[in-house]
């Protein structure tokens, strides 16, 4: 019997306001559309550590800094491990998983409150929480971001503001070249169309492939 081809772990980053949900709708239905089987992800996942993070992130319950990162940690190792619809498993099953967000928010959104080290090796030096194949950030000025979130929501997140994001997004940029060694990162100008914003995406995912 033919050994089943690993799929591709893609994550999706950006500061709030990227269009990542587009992207990943676009980017998901060309991969059936080629044929590939794909399954799509994202963080907070939609457990219970998932339901506390996204309390935590909307206000309704108040958690520190160390907190919030210690729980996305946790969320993400069940991510990866959990035995029904995990990364781990269904990469092995042969599905390429396409995930928005990863351990990049973790060290961007809480490594620039806290202890930026502390995170990073909570995430990089757990067993459990692979690596991806490729990190797409999807890239937005503070100002371009917060500009599609007030036209596009009534309620804000804790982190929606032009302070923090601009905080949010020197931060990202600070992790990227902290591990430009060992992850492969594609920065995409999210300041585009959709339908421009989309062939670049495909161009470097066939490029890796």
């Amino acid at each position: 019997m033919e050994k089943k081809k690993r799929g591709r772990l893609i994550v999706f980053e950006g500061i709030d306001g990227a269009g990542k949900t587009t992207q990943i709708d676009w980017l998901v239905r060309r991969l059936q559309q080629n044929g590939g089987l794909v399954y799509r992800t994202a963080e907070p996942t939609e457990s219970v550590s998932g339901g506390l993070l996204r309390d935590a992130l909307s206000g309704v319950s108040q958690r520190t800094v160390c907190e919030m990162a210690a729980m996305f940690v946790m969320d993400r190792i069940f991510h990866n491990v959990n035995p029904v619809n995990g990364i781990q498993k269904m990469l092995a099953d042969g599905y390429d998983v396409v995930c928005d967000r990863y351990y990049y928010s973790s060290m961007a959104y809480q490594g620039s409150e806290t202890d930026a080290s502390w995170v990073r090796d909570m995430n990089l030096r757990c067993p459990e929480i692979m690596r991806p194949d490729i990190c797409i950030f999807m890239d937005l000025t503070p100002e371009q971001s917060m500009e599609r979130i007030n036209r596009g929501r009534a309620t804000h997140e804790i982190y929606e503001t032009v302070e923090l994001l601009t905080s949010i997004r020197n931060q990202f940029y600070r992790v990227f070249e902290e591990l430009k060694e060992t992850d492969k990162i594609c920065i995409v100008d999210a300041y585009r169309s959709v339908e421009e914003i989309h062939e670049d995406i495909w161009c470097r995912l066939s490029v890796e492939s």
